[in-house]
């Protein structure tokens, strides 16, 4: 059944990652909201109040005015830059060492669980930090994000876009296979700040829970998933996760 989180963890749910092998964990906007970074609407204030998502995160809106959309992401890769990881992202790179297998898959672009620690990162949105050809055909590979909006590939001469996933995108195809094997096959899954209603990111509990996984949600409000995960913890991340880490250390 579903668990308030109170400052106590279930002896159960410590038992249970004690003896994991394969722990998955899908990280959400939550995690990085609390080091400060907005989520996606909350960042539409001001002069992007004007402006609807479609029109700033689309393959049509950047063939329309690749600069209105570099402009977007520039202003948005300064939030980023400026944010520091909180405890719940070095919590989970701690934590990664004591598995033999941990996979984090995260819906964030911004690159707070790398520069806490994390190693085996799965960026299922990309990264907005970098850049990459507009042109699906093109082997370039990614690059750091230009300052100037009208920068080219140096292959094919196509424009440079952010490195991140647009409204109306499928995630990429590698990150997209790792999670999925990543969920079928862990002992644990933890869902963290996360919403549960972006798909397909949102299937890959319900995956873990069909192969017998413990799934446990880890969100200060309710989701579509609580009801479901094996555990809910309903707090923040750099709450739980720190107090998770020291339990399992006693």
């Amino acid at each position: 059944m579903p668990e308030a989180f109170n400052g106590q963890l279930a002896p159960e749910l410590l038992r249970y990652l004690r003896s994991a092998q394969r722990v998955a964990v899908l990280t959400g906007a939550g995690v990085s909201a609390e080091s400060g970074v907005p989520t996606f609407r909350d960042a539409m204030t001001g002069l992007w109040s004007h402006y609807r998502p479609e029109d700033l995160a689309s393959p049509e809106a950047f063939a329309q005015n690749p600069a209105l959309v570099w402009d977007w992401y520039a202003w948005r890769r300064g939030l980023t830059e400026a944010a520091a990881p909180n405890p719940g992202h070095y919590a989970l790179a701690a934590l990664e060492q004591r598995f033999p297998t941990f996979t984090l898959l995260t819906q964030n672009v911004d690159s707070l669980h790398q520069r806490a620690g994390s190693q085996n990162v799965v960026e299922l949105h990309g990264n907005i930090s970098l850049a990459r050809c507009s042109n699906p055909a093109c082997p370039a590979s990614r690059t750091p994000a230009p300052i100037e909006a009208e920068r080219s590939c140096t292959i094919c001469s196509a424009p440079l876009r952010p490195n991140v996933v647009w409204f109306g995108e499928a995630l990429p195809k590698d990150a997209l296979s790792m999670a999925i094997q990543a969920a079928e096959t862990c002992d644990i899954l933890f869902s963290i700040g996360t919403s549960s209603m972006v798909y397909p990111a949102a299937q890959l509990p319900d995956l873990a829970l069909s192969r017998g996984a413990v799934v446990v949600e880890i969100n200060p409000d309710q989701t579509p998933l609580t009801a479901e995960a094996t555990y809910a913890l309903h707090a923040p991340s750099g709450v739980v996760l720190p107090a998770l880490l020291a339990a399992l250390q006693v």
